[in-house]
């Protein structure tokens, strides 16, 4: 049986790059107002870890993600382990995991009717 098919992820609204002379092992947030470039780093953390799972878990996920050649990193962010992957995988990354049975939240606004 799939061991992530209860996972549920979801990405983080702020975009990350490789800290200067840390590329793999360490991120930054992009500032709001910088354009996002091909270094663009997306940032997806898990949302229904069992207690003291979320590192394994998540490094199940990257080696998903590296089982078809897409470049992951697990690191902590916010004091949690998050998921790392370039902004152009980003579609391809969510569609493997799905395929795993992980189930990608997504996050939406609300608009008032008046």
């Amino acid at each position: 049986m799939n061991t992530l098919q209860h996972s549920i992820v979801h990405r983080l609204p702020q975009s990350y790059r490789w800290s200067a002379g840390f590329a793999g092992s360490k991120v930054e947030p992009i500032p709001q107002s910088t354009p996002n470039g091909e270094n663009c780093l997306v940032a997806l953390r898990l949302l229904s870890p069992e207690e003291g799972n979320a590192w394994p878990v998540m490094e199940r996920l990257s080696q998903a993600l590296t089982d078809i050649e897409l470049y992951s990193s697990v690191l902590e962010c916010e004091g949690e382990p998050c998921l790392f992957v370039k902004s152009q995988d980003e579609f391809a990354a969510t569609c493997r995991l799905k395929n795993f049975g992980v189930a990608i939240a997504e996050t939406f606004s609300s608009q008032n009717s008046a």
